[in-house]
């Protein structure tokens, strides 16, 4: 990191972010070599990120072509306007950016495991019921083992 002061180092705070963001951005590299993001609902737990998918589709099959990934959250502040100088102009925020290996989840338990903790996450009051076998069947649960990951933060004053 470019520099150090933004570095967010302490564990809690990262997993804090991972557990409040809304929307993750997966990073896959695509048939043709270059890199694909896409937003996405996800679920930060232990050493992993879940989230779920179609069984077919671009994120698949790149997952299977190649399974290094890219996961990037981010959490803006607030906005401080710029006076007299147009430099001067920034965002307060908070980011994690991670990179592991994407795995398509075969073990029923922990697909349920990770479907019900994605539903916890965005809809925490419950009443939402279980999950329909035939649902399950056409869904995907996929897992990113976490191998590195990064938090960084800018909350100064200018």
């Amino acid at each position: 990191m470019r520099k150090a002061k933004k570095e967010i180092k302490d564990e809690a705070q990262i997993a804090e972010i991972l557990a409040n963001a809304p929307v993750g951005r997966l990073g896959t590299i695509g048939k043709d070599g270059y890199p694909i993001i896409k937003p996405l609902n996800f679920v930060h737990i232990g050493k992993h990120i879940y989230f779920h998918s179609a069984l077919e589709g671009e994120k698949i099959e790149d997952i299977l072509r190649d399974n290094r990934v890219c996961f990037e959250v981010d959490v803006p502040l607030r906005y401080v306007k710029a006076k007299g100088n147009p430099c001067r102009a920034f965002y307060h925020y908070r980011s994690v950016i991670l990179k592991g290996r994407a795995e398509i989840i075969e073990d029923s338990e922990e697909k349920r495991m990770a479907l019900k903790a994605l539903m916890e996450k965005y809809q925490p009051e419950g009443g939402y019921g279980d999950f329909p076998k035939e649902k399950l069947a056409i869904t995907a649960v996929i897992r990113i083992d976490i191998e590195a990951m990064t938090g960084k933060e800018d909350v100064t004053e200018r």
